[in-house]
């Protein structure tokens, strides 16, 4: 991008540049998902997620220091584009040589240590990688016949259709602070900083409560109040304390994505079914960025009040669309328990993919007949366990159903979330 000299030419790169980037959300979920729980997985992809808050900061000390740099050949933003893109290729062997590909090939793991890794991943009820090489049409399909795959898009749209208010106002309110370019670049900091700690703190609740819908939810409040409060407060620099402090509340919606990364990724297996949905997953948020700054015309400048009701609109839509998946992930663990009981299962099992500490899914999976919780999307069951691990499904009255039937059986091979009964959905 630091040669273009034409219009042309920046968008033959700008399109390359995304063609390369669109890979990075479904790889970085998908390489998550490969080695944690689901318990654990908000926080690591919060963990990878939360850079671009530090990517802010990062960004505007750069612009800062790079743009002072003298040159009669380079423009500064040519000299930031390549100072970046250099530190971007000289990133690329580290990260081939430490990044291992699963459990089986991890270098840092001894040969005594590896299993024991892939069963704590037995409960995810989602699959190795051994057939991950393997791809399946079937999954495909079935991920395009399902409401929730629609319902994760529609999020995406609404979630990255409303970024588009930061791009539109963050120049416009900092530049009317009255501050030269790179003072104002510098202003850029707190936002990212922001961002960053919202970021985590929304993955850590995520995390302790076990709902993901609720926090998702929670996070559109503060969101819809910043709308709010840069729809209301006239521009001016008398008012630019209100309009900052606006502005910086629309950083909650950042803290979206990485929630709703963590949802998806623990709501689907299959081979090809999880790196699909992801991929549609970006693709949704892409159409999204496309489309958060066509709402906004020049011409409504500097208040853009028409597109502030369409961005209130959209997180509207966003709350109701949490809602309505949550609503659909629950009737479907209902119907997983109809097809268990079905299959000579117990009706409910535990989660112990959900659990803070590791434990056995036998040892969790089947709890005595007094030790039954729904908590935190904790699914459980009455049931027993055999001493060699086989969890047995009991009648009401706690008799031995001598038509039980083992479970955790399934949990490695490459079925998708729909085909395998033990799948417990999270909320």
């Amino acid at each position: 991008m630091a040669a273009c000299r034409t219009y042309g030419h920046l968008l033959a790169a700008r399109f390359f540049l995304g063609l390369f980037e669109g890979g990075c959300l479904p790889l970085f979920s998908v390489i998550t998902s490969l080695w944690f729980r689901r318990a654990e997985q908000p926080m690591r992809v919060a963990a990878w997620y939360s850079t671009n808050g530090l990517a802010t900061v990062a960004a505007s000390a750069l612009s800062y220091g790079l743009g002072h740099i003298p040159s009669e050949r380079l423009e500064s933003w040519q000299i930031i584009f390549l100072f970046v893109g250099l530190v971007t290729v000289a990133t690329v062997p580290f990260v081939y040589w430490k990044l291992d590909n699963d459990i089986p090939s991890a270098r840092f793991l001894s040969e005594a240590d590896k299993p024991k890794a892939v069963e704590r991943l037995r409960a995810n009820q989602t699959g190795t990688t051994g057939s991950y090489h393997k791809f399946k049409w079937r999954q495909v399909l079935e991920m395009a016949a399902e409401p929730k795959t629609y319902l994760w898009l529609a999020l995406s749209v609404c979630l990255n259709a409303g970024a588009a208010v930061t791009n539109t106002f963050g120049p416009l309110i900092l530049n009317g602070l009255g501050f030269d370019p790179y003072t104002t670049s510098l202003l850029n900091i707190p936002f990212g900083l922001v961002q960053f700690a919202i970021i985590l703190a929304a993955s850590w609740l995520t995390h302790r409560l076990r709902l993901k819908s609720a926090v998702l939810f929670a996070l559109t409040l503060p969101v819809v109040a910043g709308l709010a409060v840069l729809y209301a407060v006239p521009r001016s620099p008398a008012q630019s304390g209100p309009l900052v402090a606006g502005y910086y509340l629309l950083a909650f919606l950042f803290g979206g994505t990485p929630v709703i990364v963590a949802w998806i990724i623990a709501n689907t297996a299959g081979a090809t079914k999880k790196p699909a949905i992801m991929s549609a997953y970006n693709a949704a948020a892409s159409a999204g960025n496309v489309i958060g700054p066509l709402v906004f015309d020049s011409r409504d400048a500097p208040e853009y009040l028409p597109g502030l009701r369409a961005m209130l609109g959209v997180f509207v839509a966003l709350a109701a669309c949490t809602a309505l998946q949550a609503g659909n992930l629950a009737l479907l663990n209902r119907r997983q328990e109809r097809r268990r009981v079905r299959n000579g299962k117990p009706p409910k099992i535990r989660d112990a993919s959900m659990t803070d500490e590791y434990q056995s899914f036998y040892a969790a999976a089947a709890p005595s007949s007094g030790d039954v919780s729904d908590n935190d999307n904790d699914a459980s069951g009455s049931g027993a366990a055999r001493s060699d691990g086989v969890a047995i499904a009991r009648d009401d009255d706690a008799e031995l159903n001598l038509e039980h039937r083992r479970l955790g059986d399934n949990a490695f091979s490459d079925m998708t979330d729909r085909e395998n009964d033990e799948f417990i959905y999270v909320l």
